[in-house]
């Protein structure tokens, strides 16, 4: 029963040195998991779609990328509105997707 206590505690040791080591240590994470994929060139700019869809509405769309907090390696937002085609007024906002960045390795 006490080595079972004690596997339990190193591998909690052994954890949270990693989590650590990682988070800390300026290029470990890259360089052992890789780069993120770069970030979209129109980053906060909005981009129009080149035709109305079947309701008369435009889509607009725009990255944003909220920079790093804590643990993480920042986020990369998507939003998107639909203006109405005859007057440029908003009609419609959905909500914002959170877009997953992969791990590009070299």
């Amino acid at each position: 029963m006490f080595y079972i206590f004690l596997l339990i505690v190193a591998a909690l040791g052994v954890a949270s040195y990693l989590i650590f080591f990682m988070s800390h240590v300026p290029g470990a994470k890259e360089e052992r998991f890789g780069h993120l994929e770069p970030l979209p060139l129109d980053l906060g700019q909005w981009t129009a779609a080149a035709m109305p869809d079947e309701q008369g509405r435009i889509r607009e769309q725009r990255h944003l990328f909220n920079e790093k907090t804590g643990f993480g390696a920042g986020r990369l937002v998507l939003q998107v509105r639909f203006r109405d085609a005859v007057t440029n007024a908003i009609v419609h906002v959905e909500d914002e997707q959170i877009v997953p960045r992969r791990r590009i390795r070299h």
